[in-house]
């Protein structure tokens, strides 16, 4: 049973619970979107990424959360799934990242796009 995240009620005042892709997409996107030393029991679980909403805009360090987020990406999820592609860009204060990737249980291909943008002043 995968639990749905983030963590709410069904409209039977239960757990909700996930299918394995969706469970699979939502564990993609708690790895990206947390950053390393949140967790107390796993301080390197995370990307970063959302320090690069905050981040001055360039192609240069788009690129590096891309080089540092693809390891994080295979080291905790690469049981899952097999990484094709990863795409990080910044545009003013939106972070879009893309991901294709084949879930290693079925063979499925998979494209998802995440996206965060700093919150309004």
């Amino acid at each position: 049973m995968n639990f749905a995240f983030p963590l709410h009620f069904d409209g039977r005042g239960r757990t909700a619970t996930a299918n394995d892709d969706d469970h699979i997409r939502q564990m993609i996107e708690q790895l990206l979107f947390t950053s390393p030393g949140e967790r107390v029991n796993q301080p390197d679980f995370g990307s970063g990424l959302l320090q690069m909403v905050f981040a001055p805009n360039s192609p240069d360090l788009a690129a590096a959360r891309q080089y540092t987020t693809q390891p994080a990406l295979e080291r905790y999820l690469g049981d899952l799934i097999d990484l094709q592609s990863l795409q990080v860009t910044s545009v003013d204060s939106t972070l879009n990242v893309t991901i294709q990737y084949v879930v290693k249980s079925t063979g499925d291909p998979r494209t998802e796009n995440f996206v965060r943008s700093a919150p309004a002043a």
